[in-house]
C-alpha cells in the first residue's frame, strides 16, 4: 500500500507492517494506525508514521539497542489490551524530542514508552506510573 507523508513524500509499505494503536499516543486519540519507517539502517532513530495523517510522524529510538538500563513493568490490564503472550514478541520504543538547532540536546520520553506487539500487530503508549522515569531524559552525555 502507498501512503502520503509530509516528511518522506509518498512511501510504499507492506500492510502487515501497520500497527493498530489500541492504547493511543497521548494527545493523538484520532490516529490509530502507524508504521515504523526506517530510512537509514545505520541510524538508531526510526520514525513512527501515522498512515492516517500525512503530517504526523514521531522520532523513536530503542533504548535497549543503545544498551541503556531501562526496565518496564506492565500491569495485567495493559498485557490484556496489547494481547501480550510472550515478551519476545514485543518491541519497546521511546519517543524522542530532537531540537532542530541542537540535536545534541535530544531527550527521550522514558515515562511513556511505545509498546508494540509484533505478533498481534497492536501497540500502545503506556504510562509507567510510579516508575520514577522522566519525560525528558537526555540521550547524549554532556561534556
Amino acid at each position: 500500500m502507498k501512503i502520503q507523508t509530509i516528511r518522506f513524500g509518498e512511501i510504499e509499505i507492506e500492510e502487515e507492517r501497520v500497527f493498530e494503536f489500541v492504547l493511543p499516543i497521548i494527545g493523538f486519540n484520532e490516529q490509530s494506525k502507524y508504521v515504523i519507517v526506517d530510512l537509514n539502517k545505520d541510524n538508531f532513530f526510526k520514525w513512527l508514521q501515522s498512515t492516517e495523517d500525512p503530517s504526523l510522524a514521531f522520532p523513536i529510538v530503542s533504548l535497549f539497542s543503545l544498551g541503556l538500563n531501562y526496565s518496564i513493568d506492565l500491569n495485567d490490564d495493559i498485557v490484556e489490551k496489547l494481547k501480550i503472550e510472550n515478551v519476545e514478541s514485543l518491541l519497546v520504543m521511546n519517543i524522542a524530542s530532537i531540537p532542530q538547532n541542537n540535536p545534541q540536546k535530544t531527550t527521550v520520553n522514558l515515562l511513556a514508552p511505545i509498546i508494540i506487539n509484533l505478533d498481534k500487530k497492536v501497540a500502545g503508549q503506556v504510562i509507567l506510573s510510579g516508575s520514577g522515569y522522566d519525560t525528558s531524559f537526555p540521550l547524549f552525555k554532556k561534556d
